[in-house]
């Protein structure tokens, strides 16, 4: 091949290249992270509770029942967004529900958000230096996980937990979950 005819060649396979990445990506759902955690036991942890709550709770609290693990912060947007959705959870009683109010600058914050906004939570542990979150596997809250009865991790929601979320996928899987 000539050079004059290799100078055109390889800049148009270097764009057909970038263009069919490109293309592959954009057919991906950026919401659908794969987790390494589903279908593997919670990891260990221990997080001490907030201010003004009795206790703080641990992988251990997870065993025995289906259980969803929301990832919360005061200072998310989002959050916001899903917390009438997660009252309205518990005010039902559909699933209990644990919180770990995650990377709080100031520890007063998360507290005084839920004796606000109002605490939707079984039990909510502290985690201002991301130990839980970072065992599992948090990319950014909101975010909310399924844990089966033996502790197993069986699915991980990323963003606001919606009615259309809950019908579509949660809610099908924590009654999948809960027959014997």
């Amino acid at each position: 091949m000539s050079s004059k005819r290799l100078l055109f060649v390889i800049p148009l396979l270097a764009f057909l290249g970038i263009a069919a990445y490109l293309a592959i990506g954009l057919t991906k759902d950026p919401h659908v992270l794969p987790s390494v955690l589903i279908n593997q036991e919670v990891p260990p942890f221990d997080l001490a509770a907030l201010e003004g709550h009795e206790r703080g709770f641990s992988n251990d609290d997870l065993l025995g029942q289906v259980t969803l693990v929301n990832v919360f912060g005061s200072w998310c947007v989002a959050c916001r967004v899903e917390h009438p959705f997660l009252m309205r959870l518990k005010e039902q009683g559909l699933v209990p529900v644990y919180g770990i109010d995650w990377r709080e600058e100031d520890r007063q914050a998360g507290p005084a958000w839920l004796r606000r906004h109002g605490d939707p939570y079984t039990r909510t542990g502290d985690d201002p230096q991301s130990k839980a979150a970072i065992a599992f596997g948090v990319t950014g809250a909101p975010e909310t996980f399924i844990v089966d009865r033996q502790g197993v991790i069986r699915y991980k929601h990323i963003g606001p937990l919606t009615p259309k979320a809950w019908e579509e996928t949660v809610g099908p899987l924590v009654e999948e979950l809960r027959k014997p």
